[in-house]
């Protein structure tokens, strides 16, 4: 939805508004940090709750020259000429499962990740099938533990991905792994990775592959590692404005601007006396006269339960804290004897640039991540966009 589209709408019950010049600002900035690597931009889980058509737009627009996308579904989305991106932007994803979508992948032109022989396996099979080469990512586990290849196993998937490539089937555009703990400055097994990476990579290359891109850089270490650039950053968290841990600075330490900021309107300001329950459980009692707002948010909106009588969110220039339990629909806050009319702003989080909360302020109070708090705002958040066009 765009901004005048959101306008025309009148008052929304709730918003997300997502500033895209913010994200072609972080885009531009995560560049400099990487000068000597392409930059791709990840927009899996719906670009972490922003919208990821919008964003993916809005990062190719700064200079992103690849996409990136957890599910094939994902990645096959934005390359649907509806999508309207660049032909030649490359679109890569990396979770695929037995009888997964590959074809169709390969006709479109994605970049898939492969990290054992069944993937290659079935990856060769659709190929032969479309008649053409599929653009194959090697994964490589240095030691995080999800997906990619073991070292042990590495000699028998590289030797069969170069033989497949030999026939025609594969084209080996990348050699990949991912970091376990680049957000905990000075983790040894950030050296022991990087040294991993270098011997499996080194190894591949030895045989006889020659590919593209060499990448495992995220966002903390697209930030804080330029040792690990080599050929392509791969930001997530960071291309939205959101520092990827509190350990390695702010989002304005590393110069980027939060691009999400959600609120929604008071649908009920009343005057209880003290004593008075609030929300399920009565977790929270009022301690005097007050007057208690109702925020229409609640967990099925992506509001965490787990802020219970913690959430921070600004009314009127004011902090308030969520009163007693965040409920499925709605929750409440004490606004102290101040009584706003209904239709009142209340903004959950946001850059910070007017005294509201940010999303890390959100996850303190959850006790989790701000990755979560930004990806987990629902669809009933109708997301609203600002500075749409470059």
């Amino acid at each position: 939805m765009s901004e005048t589209e959101a306008q025309r709408a009148g008052t929304l019950r709730a918003r997300a508004e997502i500033d895209l010049d913010a994200l072609r600002g972080n885009v531009r900035r995560l560049r400099e940090l990487a000068p000597g690597a392409a930059l791709m931009a990840v927009v899996k889980a719906d670009a972490y709750g922003h919208g990821a058509l919008a964003c993916a737009r809005a990062a190719v627009e700064a200079g992103a020259t690849w996409l990136g996308t957890a599910t094939p579904q994902e990645a096959l989305a934005l390359r649907a000429p509806e999508a309207g991106l660049p032909a030649d932007v490359r679109i890569m994803c990396w979770l695929w499962t037995p009888g997964g979508p590959w074809r169709e992948a390969v006709e479109a032109g994605l970049d898939v990740s492969v990290s054992g022989l069944w993937a290659l396996t079935e990856v060769t099979r659709a190929a032969r099938a479309a008649g053409r080469p599929a653009l194959v990512h090697l994964k490589a586990d240095t030691g995080l533990g999800r997906s990619g290849c073991q070292p042990e196993d590495w000699a028998e998937l590289v030797g069969a991905a170069l033989r497949a490539e030999r026939e025609g089937l594969v084209r080996i555009a990348g050699l990949w792994s991912h970091f376990a703990c680049a957000d905990e400055p000075g983790h040894p097994s950030i050296a022991a990775q990087l040294s991993r990476f270098r011997e499996m990579v080194a190894y591949a290359e030895a045989q006889g592959a020659r590919p593209e891109v060499r990448h495992i850089a995220n966002s903390p270490a697209t930030l804080t590692l330029p040792e690990s650039h080599f050929d392509l950053v791969r930001p997530g968290i960071a291309l939205y404005g959101v520092s990827p841990s509190p350990e390695l600075g702010s989002s304005a330490d590393f110069g980027l601007r939060p691009v999400m900021t959600v609120s929604a309107s008071l649908a009920l300001v009343k005057r209880v006396p003290g004593g008075h329950g609030v929300s399920y459980g009565h977790h929270y009692v009022t301690p005097g006269p007050t007057t208690l707002g109702l925020v229409p948010l609640g967990y099925a909106d992506g509001i965490p339960r787990h802020a219970s009588s913690t959430g921070p969110v600004l009314v009127e220039g004011k902090w308030r804290t969520v009163a007693g339990r965040v409920a499925m629909d709605q929750f409440v806050v004490d606004l102290g004897g101040d009584a706003p009319p209904e239709g009142t702003e209340a903004v959950l989080f946001g850059p910070g640039d007017r005294g509201e909360p940010t999303a890390e302020d959100w996850a303190q109070a959850a006790g989790t991540i701000a990755y979560e708090i930004v990806t987990r705002i629902g669809p009933r958040v109708p997301r609203v966009y600002l500075n749409g066009s470059a």
